[in-house]
Parts: C-alpha cells; sequence; structure tokens
C-alpha cells in the first residue's frame, strides 16, 4: 500500500495572520458603525388595515356559461370575449364564514388564475360602499405555501446532503443575507437614507457575515473579503460615473415609477447604483472565494512554486471563470427583463433608438460595470492570495523549498543503471540497482 502524502494546507505565518487581522478588524467595525448610523431606526411602520381581507378556501364547485354579449362590444368582434362565466363554490376554511359555503364569480380577465375542484385558493371579501353591511367574494390567487415550502425544504435538503456542514453553513448565511437586506438595506432605503451608502454599507454588512460563517475565519476567507471590498468599491465608483455620463434617472421601468409615487422621497437614480452594487455582490463573492481558494490548492500541491507562478497560475482558472461569468451576468439580466424585451421588439422605433433607451441603457450600464467590478476581482485576490501564501518564504520570491540540484553521474553509471532496471529482455526488474532509493511508484505525481 502506497504512503499517504495528504498535506496540511499551508498557513499563513503569524506575522501575515496579524497584518490580515489589523486590516480586516478595523474594517469591519467600520461596517458596523455605519451600520448603526444608516439603521432606519424611525422608519415609519407600514400602513395596516387598507387592504380587503383575504382569507383561504376550497373550490368545491365549478360551474361554467356563455358570457352574454356587451352592448358596447358586438358578439364575435375582437376583444368582445369576456372570458369564461359562470360560478365557483368555495368552502371557506377560516374567518367569520369559516365552514360555510359561498359563491364567486369565475375568474376573469387578464392574468385571472384558473381553478378546478379541490383547488386551495385565497378569497378576497370584498364590502359594498353604498351598504358597508353587505360583502361578496372574489378569487384572488392560488394558495402556493404548501408547494413553496416543499421545494424550499428540497432545496435545503440537497444543499446539507451535498455540502454537509459546509452547506449547512451555507444556508444560515443566506439566512443572513436576507435578514440584512429586509431589516436595514430596504427600510434603510424606504426611509429616504442614501441609497447607495446603504447598499455599499449592507453588501459590505453581507460579505463579512456570509465569507466567514460559510468558509471559516482563515486567512484564505479575509483574502476573499478583501478583494471582494475592493471589488465592490471600484463597481460602486464607477457606477456613479456611468450612470451619471449616460444621464440615467432611475426612471426606467414601470415598477419605479410607480414606487416613486407611493415614496416620492426615494432616489431612484442611487437606487439604480444600489441596485447594482448588491446584484455584483452575489457573483464577486463567488470569485473572489474561488481566486483565493485556488491560490490556496495550488501552493497545497506543488509548495515549490514561487509567487509569480502561483499568480499566474490562478489568474489562467480566473479568466475561465470570468468568460463563463460574464454570459451569465448578461443572461439573468435579460431574463429578468424578458417580457419588456419582448415589448421592445415589437417597437417600431430604430435599433439606435430602441438601444439607448431609458430602459436598455440602464441594464447596458448595470451589465458592463457588474462585469468590470468582476473583472477587477481576479487580479487583485489573485494578487493578494499569492502575496498571503508565500509570504515567510526566503528570497521572497524564491521557493521555500529550494531542493538541491542531483548531482550528476557519469555516462557509464547512467548505462549501466539504465541496463540494470531494464533487464535482459526490457522486463521489469524486481528490485533498483545498488545504492538507488526504494520508492513506491503507486505515490508518484506528475507535474
Amino acid at each position: 500500500m502506497g504512503a499517504d502524502h495528504t498535506r496540511p494546507a499551508p498557513s499563513a505565518p503569524p506575522r501575515v495572520r496579524r497584518i490580515l487581522v489589523a486590516t480586516v478588524v478595523p474594517l469591519f467595525v467600520a461596517t458596523l458603525i455605519a451600520a448603526l448610523v444608516l439603521w432606519p431606526w424611525d422608519a415609519p411602520d407600514p400602513p395596516t388595515g387598507t387592504d380587503a381581507p383575504r382569507y383561504h378556501g376550497t373550490v368545491t364547485r365549478v360551474v361554467t356559461e356563455p358570457c352574454p354579449p356587451t352592448p358596447e362590444i358586438p358578439e364575435g368582434s375582437p376583444g368582445g370575449s369576456q372570458g369564461p362565466c359562470g360560478t365557483v363554490t368555495v368552502r371557506v376554511q377560516d374567518g367569520p364564514d369559516a365552514g360555510q359555503q359561498v359563491e364567486t364569480p369565475v375568474p376573469a380577465g387578464p392574468g385571472a388564475p384558473t381553478v378546478a375542484v379541490d383547488d386551495e385558493i385565497i378569497l378576497v371579501e370584498l364590502t359594498d360602499p353604498a351598504d358597508p353591511t353587505a360583502s361578496t367574494y372574489n378569487i384572488a390567487e392560488h394558495q402556493r405555501g404548501k408547494p413553496l415550502v416543499w421545494l424550499v425544504a428540497l432545496f435545503a435538503a440537497a444543499i446539507v446532503a451535498f455540502g454537509r456542514w459546509r452547506g449547512l453553513a451555507a444556508l444560515a448565511g443566506l439566512a443572513a443575507s436576507f435578514a440584512i437586506l429586509l431589516t436595514f438595506v430596504l427600510p434603510g432605503i424606504g426611509a429616504g437614507s442614501p441609497p447607495l451608502l446603504v447598499a455599499v454599507v449592507g453588501a459590505a454588512l453581507i460579505m463579512f457575515v456570509v465569507l466567514y460563517l460559510t468558509h471559516g475565519v482563515t486567512a484564505q476567507t479575509s483574502v476573499a473579503v478583501l478583494g471582494t471590498l475592493g471589488s465592490l468599491v471600484l463597481t460602486g465608483v464607477l457606477g456613479t460615473i456611468a450612470t451619471a455620463a449616460t444621464h440615467l434617472t432611475g426612471f426606467g421601468s414601470e415598477d419605479a415609477t410607480t414606487l416613486s409615487m407611493y415614496q416620492a422621497d426615494v432616489d431612484l437614480h442611487g437606487l439604480l447604483l444600489a441596485g447594482i452594487i448588491i446584484g455584483s455582490l452575489g457573483v464577486l463573492d463567488d470569485v473572489t472565494v474561488t481566486q483565493a481558494a485556488t491560490v490556496t490548492e495550488l501552493a497545497h500541491a506543488n509548495p515549490g512554486l514561487s509567487r509569480t507562478q502561483l499568480y499566474r497560475a490562478a489568474t489562467r482558472v480566473g479568466r475561465a471563470h470570468i468568460a463563463s461569468t460574464v454570459n451569465t451576468i448578461v443572461l439573468a439580466y435579460a431574463g429578468a427583463s424578458l417580457p419588456v424585451l419582448l415589448l421592445l421588439t415589437a417597437d417600431s422605433r430604430a435599433v439606435t433608438q430602441l438601444l439607448t433607451s431609458e430602459f436598455l441603457a440602464q441594464e447596458i450600464v448595470r451589465s458592463a460595470v457588474a462585469t468590470l467590478g468582476l473583472i477587477a476581482a481576479v487580479p487583485l485576490t489573485t494578487g493578494l492570495a499569492a502575496l498571503v501564501t508565500t509570504a515567510g518564504r526566503r528570497g521572497g520570491d524564491a521557493t521555500d523549498r529550494a531542493a538541491p540540484a542531483p548531482t550528476p553521474r557519469p555516462a557509464a553509471d547512467r548505462s549501466e543503471a539504465l541496463e540494470a532496471l531494464s533487464g535482459p529482455r526490457g522486463d521489469t526488474p524486481s528490485a533498483a540497482p545498488a545504492g538507488w532509493p526504494d520508492r513506491d511508484r503507486s505515490t508518484d505525481t506528475a507535474w
């Protein structure tokens, strides 16, 4: 049986670890202070009691019938079809009418749900303004709680089954990310704080919690943290310059326009920059963690690699990673905006006018800035990881395990050795020549 040649990953010298601690800890403290200063302590509570009551119900009967023609639109003309007509009987599960059977009209119109017997649906109770004591029920949508719970359970089980403790830590990091977004970033922006500043602080807070929770408190993780933070700052600067140069207002989507009507004090231009920062973080930490791990594994596999060799080898890995990630970013933005893109293809304007419109220009800037920040993360993180991994070696860039050069053998000795190895007719010898070190061929590694 071959010997076990597993070596522990090279750890940074104490001096380097102290430098990393002296760099990362102040940044973390500064992030916490900024988060406390920007925290929406006096954020207004969401309005209550303005929505119609909603109750759960189960469909027990569906009766459809032809829709009567309307006098305004002749029957058979385009747009004259009103959709399905009829009644749906629903057994109410909660509320004042729990356990009773109620009748509702068949849902009709764009986006209306298609219901069948035994479907679990959401009922909305509508009150007649002329007679507050009279109310009717309408079907709003299907209940999605159970399918979503099963899907999330499958998602979590797959991550834990594959990643084990690391997968469990990843789930905890995901929960922490949503907690920071829902308790700090979104309420802070809604309370009128500068969106870009809130996004940078929130992204930094997510980065510290998620990376250290998922990958442990190590020098490798600290390198990824520094690379991610530097790339985030660069992304924010580039985003500010690009949005100013292209004169983007932030009103490039219907959602932004609707938000401006409900919350007039929200800075939509800053909200656009905040979206770029938050959207870039998820891809940035992937790249920086990969680059830091690549340098560490290369140094582990071949401790003889110099700092420059580590940097060049890991950068080649980073180039391949970036080449695939750029396409991922663009397709992610395109997929999220597919209905609007499809609507734009039916536009009669010239292609150049469409590309320079507010909506498409906003997506182009978003994709380009995120990609530039991603590209900058590779050399930044790789260089930091190479410095940390090779720190403490004698001679700076020289290897710390410089083996002595082998003494050259005379030609006659080499010929005798080759004959002894090959045997009389090329047979494999049972033993090495005298004076040669014995070794286990099963443990040889080719580089």
